[in-house]
């Protein structure tokens, strides 16, 4: 990813397909996105294998705590984190 926004739209895009039905557009920056979209683990798991594929990063399980809101994940994404092993 080289801008944050082109890492925001990937991960609401993603959101989107992982959870059609919830309010992607309004979810702020800060907001735990399995909490407020109601991820179950597998939504999780679906969410973070799309970002992986998409921006070209390995996400380990370490990772997912950076992933937590939407500010976390763009901030993941945008730094460009090379595989951790």
């Amino acid at each position: 990813m080289n801008t944050t926004a082109e890492a925001e739209a990937l991960v609401r895009r993603a959101l989107h397909e992982v959870a059609p039905d919830a309010d992607v557009d309004d979810l702020a920056g800060d907001a735990d996105m399995r909490d407020s979209l109601g991820l179950d683990s597998i939504d999780f798991l679906r969410l973070v294998e799309l970002l992986s594929e998409r921006s070209g990063q390995r996400i380990d399980e370490e990772d997912y705590p950076r992933l937590a809101t939407l500010a976390e994940a763009v901030r993941f994404l945008s730094a460009g984190h090379p595989s951790a092993g």
